[in-house]
């Protein structure tokens, strides 16, 4: 069976009886149908933050997979198979990759998250939710410059763009305001996917309501004539915006197949945005289990150094133990194989790729300082000598190493790695995190430290527009916060071709958006965009429901 297949048909059990499992009273759920419910987090901010944050991180993804978010539900199924209590802490699917060439994101096999399609598409509409947040404030800026423009905007200079949760090529750049005088001021205008937004940064940093209004109060939408910025607060939709991401900052809870409890919330792309779900969700799963799995997106690179620079500097929290998730069959990749012949043994190939897992472990363990297991998929095609070559490559570097077999097995199939990974978390707790950079490092130096320390480049070169960008918010201010960098995810470098370890390289920075409610500096390396398109043969051809209401297609 494939794995929607695998999805419908495993038995769920209903919301109410995971919510106990997990130690949450009926009271608190708001429930979205049988197998849904929003959790109130409220009620559970008196309890200690006690459990231990397990962070699942990957090499550097490939066209061959990894299954980095299947080894994340392995992994929590297989702590609660060893008799831990363990919830997991995702992020919510994008409607763009799913309907265009990665899929979804609720794991394979007998390692997912359910309801599949449920969670897949729409879920309880909180996207959407961030997705009118951000066009009200849109909005409510052409019509603030529309009805007298009091605040004295500069048309050219309005920096909002309106989003949407789908790959829209045609909608990158725009000019918007056509038709005369009552249809607006005609501008260069654009959109960004929901997921790059900055209302989703807000919405994932944010802890609780309060401080959600306050971020979404300092974001930075214009400019005046004479220069200077214009917030959401300045605007007065920081009020309204609240009130519409009101339910949507409730974690939703959701179940594995093999019935963990999961909190599922906030949807951040790691390669245009910060790649972590919610800090609510992280901190009530903290709250109300002994080990919590999380996830960062696409390579150790960006989403493990987005997660520990960006959302453990600004929330405290920090992570006990790093799983770094590889697949033979990618390593292979990175040796130079191509993806048709994958399959084949080649132990050569394999012994080359391996430094690519090994760089990231050495990030990890000498940059971050925390302990790390590496999580290898197992694949059938994975032949006796080239296991026998990884295990040895891994011994002698002295890492600890596993292989995972929860997409055929569920949790049984991660029991060995869940027992390295509590073993490896009790080394890591208390132990100090460090970051790739200190606070007060200026801005173009965070960036520096990032390129040559964790993608290992040899220099960084600014754009002009960069340059320019990065003395006015250090002339403005901002220069104490972290840096999100913005970058393919298929290479340590700015170029997706280059698979491996690239060194001593030049990384270009093009270009720097402020994120003053997220509270970080975005920095777009090479051709990154925050708007992608469809592939030539998108996923959404292959999906369809049936008569009946059956859905398939969705993987």
């Amino acid at each position: 069976m494939n794995d929607i297949q695998i999805a419908q048909a495993a038995k769920l059990k209903p919301i109410g009886e995971i919510a106990q499992k997990a130690g949450i009273d009926i009271e608190h759920l708001q429930p979205y149908g049988r197998y849904i419910a929003k959790v109130d987090p409220i009620p559970f901010q008196s309890r200690p933050v006690k459990g231990k944050l397990i962070l699942v991180t990957a090499i550097t993804p490939t066209a061959a997979g990894e299954g980095k978010t299947t080894v994340s539900i392995g992994l929590a199924d297989g702590l609660t198979w060893n008799g831990k209590k363990a919830m997991l802490a995702l992020r919510e699917p994008s409607l763009g990759p799913v309907f265009g060439m990665k899929g979804g994101a609720t794991g394979g096999g007998y390692a997912q998250v359910l309801p599949m399609e449920n969670i897949n598409l729409h879920f309880t509409g909180d996207l959407h939710a961030v997705t009118t947040a951000n066009n009200l404030l849109a909005a409510m800026v052409d019509n603030h410059i529309q009805q007298g423009n009091r605040l004295n905007i500069d048309p050219r200079q309005v920096r909002w763009r309106r989003c949407m949760d789908m790959n829209d090529r045609q909608l990158r750049r725009i000019v918007s305001g056509l038709g005369g005088g009552k249809s607006g001021m005609p501008r260069e205008d654009g959109f960004d996917i929901t997921a790059a937004s900055e209302v989703m940064a807000v919405f994932c940093m944010a802890d609780g309501l309060k401080d959600l209004k306050s971020r979404l109060g300092n974001i930075v939408v214009a400019k005046t004539y004479q220069g200077e910025s214009i917030t959401c607060a300045q605007i007065g939709a920081q009020g309204a915006m609240a009130a519409l991401l009101r339910d949507a900052l409730m974690p939703n809870l959701v179940q594995t197949i093999d019935s963990t409890p999961a909190l599922i919330h906030g949807g951040p792309f790691a390669n245009i945005a910060h790649g972590c779900n919610s800090v609510t969700a992280t901190k009530l799963a903290l709250r109300l289990s002994d080990y919590v799995v999380t996830e960062a997106g696409f390579g150790a690179d960006l989403g493990a150094e987005k997660f520990i620079d960006i959302k453990c500097r600004a929330s405290g929290l920090k992570p006990d133990c790093v799983v770094l998730v590889a697949t033979i069959r990618a390593l292979k990749h990175h040796g130079g194989v191509q993806k048709n012949e994958l399959n084949k043994e080649n132990i050569a190939a394999l012994e080359v790729g391996i430094e690519n897992l090994l760089q990231h472990v050495r990030n990890v363990r000498e940059v971050w300082k925390l302990p790390v297991v590496v999580a290898i998929n197992h694949f059938v095609t994975d032949s006796r000598g080239e296991i026998e070559a990884l295990e040895a490559s891994m011994a002698s570097e002295n890492i600890p190493c596993r292989f995972c077999d929860s997409w055929e097995k569920g949790g049984k199939g991660a029991s060995e790695l869940a027992e390295e990974v509590c073993r490896a978390a009790e080394e890591g707790t208390g132990r100090p995190l460090s970051f790739t950079y200190p606070d007060d490092l200026p801005l173009r130096d965070k960036i520096e430290a990032i390129a040559t320390r964790v993608y290992q480049a040899g220099s960084v070169v600014f754009t002009a527009q960069a340059g320019k960008m990065l003395d006015d918010l250090t002339r403005e201010g901002y220069d104490y916060m972290p840096v999100c960098i913005a970058k393919t995810q298929y290479s340590f470098s700015d170029d997706p071709k280059r698979l491996g370890v690239p060194r001593g390289y030049e990384l270009t920075i093009r270009d720097v958006r402020l994120s003053a409610g997220a509270g970080f500096v975005v920095a777009f390396a090479g051709d990154i965009i925050a708007m992608p398109g469809l592939p030539k043969a998108p996923a959404a051809n292959g999906i369809d429901v049936s008569d009946q209401g059956v859905i398939s297609g969705v993987f």
